[in-house]
């Protein structure tokens, strides 16, 4: 963050002026400049590093995992073994994890002994409210995994090595006190800073109102709640819909331009964000780029059939797709239009189509030169019965690996850097933006009997993507009734949210397992050129002469293996301890019901 860096430079320099200090006789001279914790406890700027230290460890950056759902694929046979119905406990990726919350707790003990004198009441509880916020961030961490899990809210004795040894809590309470400490937090923390430039990037009143809404939803949702437990989900409208109104009354809003919300940073719609900026805290998105327009890493991320469908076309209806009529030159055609000419503003800032002119900097000259168009698509060999990526043909002697898709990850890519500069991008994350407390609110107002509310926030967020309001102002929705909206806020998500971390979990808090496994394979669409046909880097696909050499082909497994299909397990939503764990525990841990343990997450 680049807040983060200046506080951290506070505490290097701190440290610096040790090798500043002037030697004095005397064994008990006493360095006051010396880097120690009573020194830290003296000194508000020590402080303020310490917290700064909190949000350099804890903010979520750049999620690069569309691999991990049906957004995206990185290389062939690269599906999760959880997402194959291959699990076990030893394999289990979850665990208990307390390093940031001792550090927190340590950091919440010695703020409520710190003086007036050396920091003021006000920012004392300021800074009680963010560490609270970011104590509930860690606890949510692991409960939304887990289920309930130890609640340990001071600084550990360890002297008192019994006492280390502390039982699960139950969800319910888990739940509890992330909500008491996210209530503390917004009882005390500004809607805005007052100091807009040096404190941007610090929580908000706003974020721990979002992050509050957040995980009360996914406790209403299924996982937690699969009795439907009214009084969770008017907990969740209640909470959301504060969210909204404050983030409103505080200046937030939806950004009127989907594709400018990764490029105009601070905007509107950014609520809690990790500020990435050269050299201080760069990123690097070589990883999603394709080869040759790279370096070190490359390909992940490539979109699938099913994303690649799941944006509607301009007038708000679906995607046509019918595989089984491609080989009607007419159908195919008019599909190929549709696909490239007639999607929603997400669908563009999302997704990069081979055949178009790839948005960074780069030339490879003489193989490819800015503005032409990066051609990765397709030729039939009907004699070897395969499709052949044909990138090195019309970029003759082009280096690099062909993509699997020919269609690559989009969003949020700095556009301002080369492949050589690839680890000086400087795009922000926006781990919440106001599009996400928008749905979260108007997912909690359907299931509150609230349709009008859901029915309006969906409009808002097809309006913002560039979609026709149509007849009657309805931008293409039909959902009316309850289920049926609440298969339309499954699919806008999966839109709205592509690449952000959000789909996994949407599903999972659903138990909507079924939605991949129905897909079997990871599906592809091979943008094919038609026999006797050839384009060069000038040409562009979206120039209807130049889309009709090409046809759209259906691959049913992108991995090329029967045996990598989405086969997720439907009894086990809850994931498993570590047994290590367990067993370093004494027996104190119990594990979850479904792994054949006594502790019930639904507690």
């Amino acid at each position: 963050m680049k807040l983060n860096n200046k506080f951290l430079i506070l505490l290097l320099a701190g440290a610096a002026a040790i090798s500043g200090q002037a030697c004095k006789k005397g064994l008990d001279y006493e360095n006051k400049n010396n880097l120690n914790p009573e020194t830290v406890w003296k000194d508000s700027s020590m402080i303020r590093a310490f917290l700064s230290d909190i949000y350099g460890r804890m903010m979520p950056g750049w999620p690069f995992n569309g691999n991990s759902s049906d957004e995206g694929i990185s290389n062939v046979r690269s599906m999760p073994d959880y997402n194959r119905g291959i699990i076990s406990v030893s394999s289990t990726t979850s665990s208990l994890s307390y390093t940031q919350i001792d550090r927190i707790n340590f950091f919440l003990d010695q703020l409520g002994q710190t003086p007036a004198g050396v920091l003021s009441e006000p920012t004392n509880r300021q800074y009680q409210a963010e560490a609270k916020f970011w104590r509930a961030w860690a606890y949510w961490g692991m409960v939304n995994n887990l289920g309930g899990v130890p609640l340990i809210l001071h600084t550990q004795q360890t002297d008192n090595i019994d006492a280390l040894f502390v039982p699960r809590n139950k969800t319910s309470e888990c739940v509890a006190q992330i909500v008491r400490d996210l209530d503390s937090a917004i009882m005390l923390l500004p809607g805005v800073y007052s100091n807009a430039g040096a404190d941007y990037g610090r929580i908000t009143r706003v974020a721990a109102m979002a992050f509050k809404g957040r995980v009360l939803l996914s406790y209403a949702s299924p996982l937690f709640n699969p009795n439907n437990d009214a009084n969770r989900w008017q907990a969740a409208y209640d909470a959301n819909k504060a969210a909204v109104d404050f983030a409103l009354a505080q200046g937030h809003a939806l950004h009127p331009a989907f594709n400018k919300i990764w490029v105009q940073e601070r905007n509107k719609e950014v609520i809690m964000v990790n500020q990435f900026q050269y050299p201080n805290h760069a990123n690097n998105f070589n990883g999603i780029r394709p080869e040759p327009l790279t370096k070190d890493a490359s390909n992940n991320n490539q979109p699938i059939l099913s994303l690649l469908l799941a944006f509607p076309k301009r007038d708000g209806s679906p995607m046509q797709f019918d595989k089984d009529q491609l080989t009607d030159p007419v159908y195919n055609a008019q599909f190929l239009t549709d696909f490239y000419t007639n999607r929603d503003d997400r669908f563009y800032a999302t997704v990069f189509c081979g055949g178009t002119p790839y948005p960074t900097p780069d030339e490879v000259a003489p193989i490819y030169v800015k503005g032409n168009s990066f051609w990765n698509v397709w030729r039939y060999n009907a004699g070897e019965n395969r499709y052949v990526n044909i990138m090195n043909v019309i970029h003759p002697a082009m280096p690099g690996n062909p993509s699997i898709t020919g269609f690559f990850q989009r969003k949020g890519l700095d556009t301002t850097v080369t492949a050589g500069l690839g680890g000086q991008a400087q795009t922000d994350w926006p781990e919440i933006r106001f599009a996400e407390v928008l749905m979260n609110y108007g997912e909690c107002a359907n299931e509150t009997n609230r349709a009008a509310e859901a029915l309006q926030v969906l409009k808002d967020i097809r309006k913002r993507a560039g979609i026709e309001p149509g007849a009657g102002d309805n931008y293409g929705i039909t959902a009316t009734s309850k289920g049926e909206i609440r298969e339309a806020y499954i699919q806008e998500r999966y839109a709205e949210f592509a690449y952000e971390n959000k789909r996994f979990g949407d599903l999972r808090r659903w138990k909507r397992y079924d939605v991949l496994n129905n897909q079997v394979a990871r599906h592809g669409l091979y943008i094919t050129l038609k026999d006797g046909q050839m384009v060069v880097p000038a040409d562009n696909i979206m120039t209807p002469a130049v889309r009709a050499k090409f046809s759209a082909n259906f691959i049913d497994n992108l991995d090329g293996d029967a045996g990598f299909k989405f086969n997720l397990d439907l009894n086990h939503w809850f994931y498993a301890l570590p047994e290590n764990q367990i067993s370093q525990s004494k027996g104190v841990l119990q594990q979850n019901k479904e792994w054949g343990g006594q502790f019930d997450p639904l507690q």
